[in-house]
């Protein structure tokens, strides 16, 4: 009965403030926050979410308003160049940003400390949840293993499963892999594993060299802690660099 419908860009504030009659500004209106309001005198659900790492909200729409809040939209967006993007564009996007997908990055058998989200868990506060007690004896004894984002300089495409090699010895593969047009670079991320039964921590991580294995090729690879795109997450929050509007108008001419 809803449609999910999201704006982001350096310009996606002042587009939907064009349509909402709400207040879209940082203090009236923070990240991962959500309200009810009007779209083009459509009843929504605004949520201030991104799955591209751009600053952007997300408008749940009932279906019977979907047309009309689009055709909104699409009109106070025109004079900044507005575009449709698919789920292509989000798989590239968010890996380059490094948000998760469940379906590759994320499964059964991770746990959140290896999948590198243990924010997303109360560990700080005494707040009982489901497994805590196995996430606290996983991180006082040390990963075993964990996801590293690894990026290639060689323009070859990679879907995943390909082999990742530590100093010449397989570790793991990858889970997913596209291509980053910010960065311009094939990335990758995958779970690896210490061969000698030891900790996967940031030494182990920094002192190997990595290569990829993609049709009986090898590829030297470059490991990453966070995201190579935005670590700062200033792009989330509509922080963009001074020039990035005029890059941004040439780049859409």
């Amino acid at each position: 009965d809803l449609l999910t419908w999201c704006s982001v860009s350096v310009h996606s504030r002042e587009v939907l403030q064009e349509i909402l009659d709400t207040d879209l500004s940082n203090e009236a209106f923070p990240f991962s926050t959500h309200k009810v309001c009007n779209a083009a005198g459509h009843k929504v659900r605004a949520m201030r979410l991104s799955f591209v790492g751009e600053l952007g909200w997300e408008l749940h729409i009932p279906k019977d308003s979907c047309l009309p809040v689009y055709q909104a939209v699409m009109a106070a967006g025109a004079k900044h160049s507005i575009i449709n993007a698919g789920y292509r564009a989000i798989d590239s996007l968010s890996i380059e940003k490094g948000y998760r997908h469940w379906h590759a990055d994320l499964r059964p058998d991770d746990t959140p400390l290896e999948a590198g989200l243990a924010f997303t868990c109360k560990m700080k506060s005494t707040i009982p949840f489901l497994g805590r007690a196995s996430l606290e004896k996983q991180k006082a004894e040390g990963l075993r293993r964990r996801i590293v984002c690894f990026t290639i300089d060689e323009k070859v495409p990679m879907f995943g499963l390909e082999a990742i090699f530590r100093n010449g010895v397989p570790v793991g593969h990858l889970r997913r892999s596209d291509y980053g047009f910010f960065i311009d670079k094939q990335i990758g991320y995958g779970y690896i594993r210490n061969p000698d039964g030891g900790v996967v921590n940031a030494d182990f991580i920094k002192s190997g060299k990595f290569t990829l294995e993609r049709m009986g090729v090898v590829y030297e690879a470059k490991p990453h802690l966070k995201s190579p795109f935005d670590p700062s997450n200033n792009r989330v929050k509509g922080i963009y660099p001074d020039n990035y509007h005029n890059v941004y108008k040439a780049n859409a001419q």
